[in-house]
C-alpha cells in the first residue's frame, strides 16, 4: 500500500525545476570544444574484440566521454528557472555532466542484454540491489548506497530525516544496521509503487579512487576485515599459498589486493569493491539523480532541496580525520603494479568509467614513469 503524503514545514526552495531536455547535444558538444565523443555502440565494438586493452595502454581512453543519444530519449534533467543558478541548484558544468551520464546510461540500456527492469535481473542481482535501495516515505524518495562514495553520511541523513537521529553530527556515533528500511523488506507491490513514485537517486565516486579508498581504510584500520579477508588474500598470494598460522592479515600489499580483485566474480564481491554498477543497476532503475563524491557538498544540498527537506536540516561536514585519495597517490599505487594488472583492472571495471563519464586515469607505461 503506498504510504499517506505528509506535509513538511520549513522545506527548501525548488526553484530548480524538471525539465525533458535542458542541455541541448550542440551545448555539450560546445562545452568539450573539440574533444572526442566516441559512440558507446564503437566503443562496445572495442571491448568485443579485444582493443580495450591496446587503448588503456596507449593512453585512448584518458578524457573519453559517450556520444549522446539522438532526441527521443527521456530521463530527468534539471534546468534553472531564467538561467540563474539557485541556492542548492545546478550549475553549468554540473547540467553537463548529468546530461553525459544520463545519455551515456539510456545508451547503455537501450542494448538488447542490458537489464529493463527488476524482472530482467538474477535472482543474486535483484536481491544485491534491493539491499542497497534506503526508503524515507516520509519525504519519499529512494537512495542507492555505494560504499565508499558518502553511503555513511547519507544513511545519517535518512536517520536524521526519518526522526532516528537528533542531528547529522558526525561526532556522534552511528549504528548502521538498524533504523534503515530498505526495498528488500518490501513487496513486490510496495516496491512498484516507490519505483514508479519516489524521487530516486545515487552518488558515484571515480572508480579506482574508490577502491583504492576501500583498500586503505578495510585493510589498514579495520579488523574484522584483516582477519576476514586479509588472511585469506595473503594465504591464496603470498609465499605461493603457503599458510602462516601466526597471519593476521594487516598488511595486505596493494597488488595482492588487486590480484584477489581480478579473480573475483563481481556479482559475489563484497560492497565496498563490487562494481557501482552491480550495485545499484542503472538499467534497471531509473535514477532522477546521479551525484559525485567528487562535488559532495553541492549535490548533497540540490538532494536536499529536490526532496523537500528542513533548512535545518544539512548535510554533515567531512570528518577532520578524513584523508582523501589525491590524484599523486592514485596515481603511485596504480603505476605500482605490473602492467597487465593495471590493463585488467581497468577492464574489470570499464562499466563504471563509462556509465558514469569519469575519464581512465593515465597510467601508461610511459606515464608511469614520470
Amino acid at each position: 500500500m503506498p504510504p499517506p503524503r505528509q506535509e513538511h514545514g520549513g522545506k527548501r526552495s525548488t526553484a530548480v525545476t524538471f525539465l525533458q531536455t535542458s542541455v541541448s547535444p550542440g551545448s555539450v558538444r560546445r562545452g568539450f570544444g573539440s574533444t572526442v565523443l566516441p559512440s558507446l555502440l564503437t566503443f562496445l565494438v572495442i571491448v568485443a574484440s579485444g582493443g580495450l586493452l591496446v587503448m588503456i595502454e596507449k593512453g585512448m581512453l584518458n578524457d573519453m566521454v559517450t556520444q549522446p543519444t539522438p532526441r527521443g530519449v527521456q530521463r530527468l534533467v534539471f534546468s534553472q528557472k531564467a538561467g540563474k543558478a539557485s541556492a542548492g541548484g545546478l550549475d553549468q558544468e554540473s547540467q553537463i555532466l548529468l546530461e553525459i551520464r544520463n545519455r551515456t546510461i539510456n545508451s547503455m540500456c537501450r542494448q538488447k542484454n542490458s537489464p529493463h527492469g527488476l524482472s530482467s535481473l538474477s535472482p543474486q542481482q535483484r536481491k544485491t540491489l534491493l539491499k542497497h535501495v534506503l526508503v524515507n516515505d516520509r519525504y519519499r524518495f529512494l537512495y542507492c548506497y555505494i560504499p565508499k562514495a558518502a553511503c555513511s553520511n547519507w544513511k545519517r541523513m535518512l536517520k536524521v530525516l526519518n526522526g532516528a537521529l537528533e542531528s547529522s553530527d558526525t561526532n556522534s556515533k552511528m549504528d548502521h544496521r538498524h533504523d534503515l528500511l530498505s526495498l528488500s523488506s518490501m513487496t513486490d507491490e510496495e516496491i512498484d509503487y516507490r519505483l514508479k513514485h519516489y524521487f530516486k537517486f545515487t552518488f558515484v565516486r571515480e572508480p579506482m579512487e574508490r577502491l583504492l579508498s576501500a583498500y586503505r581504510n578495510k585493510f589498514g584500520e579495520v579488523e574484522s576485515y584483516q582477519r576476514n579477508y586479509g588472511v585469506e588474500i595473503i594465504k591464496r598470494y603470498r609465499n605461493g599459498g603457503l599458510a602462516d598460522e601466526s597471519e593476521r592479515g594487516d598488511d595486505v600489499t596493494f597488488l595482492e589486493y588487486v590480484r584477489y580483485l581480478l579473480d573475483e566474480d563481481v556479482e559475489q564481491m563484497n560492497e565496498h569493491w563490487m562494481p557501482m554498477y552491480n550495485l545499484c543497476q542503472p538499467c534497471a532503475i531509473s535514477y532522477d539523480f546521479i551525484g559525485s563524491h567528487e562535488h559532495l557538498e553541492r549535490d548533497a544540498e540540490f538532494v536536499l532541496q529536490q526532496i523537500g527537506a528542513p533548512l535545518s536540516v544539512r548535510f554533515p561536514v567531512r570528518q577532520s580525520w578524513y584523508k582523501p585519495v589525491t590524484k599523486e597517490t592514485l596515481h603511485y599505487y596504480l603505476c605500482s603494479l605490473p602492467q597487465k594488472l593495471r590493463r585488467d583492472l581497468l577492464s574489470k571495471y570499464v562499466l563504471d568509467f563509462v556509465l558514469f563519464a569519469y575519464p581512465f586515469p593515465n597510467v601508461t607505461t610511459k606515464n608511469c614513469r614520470h
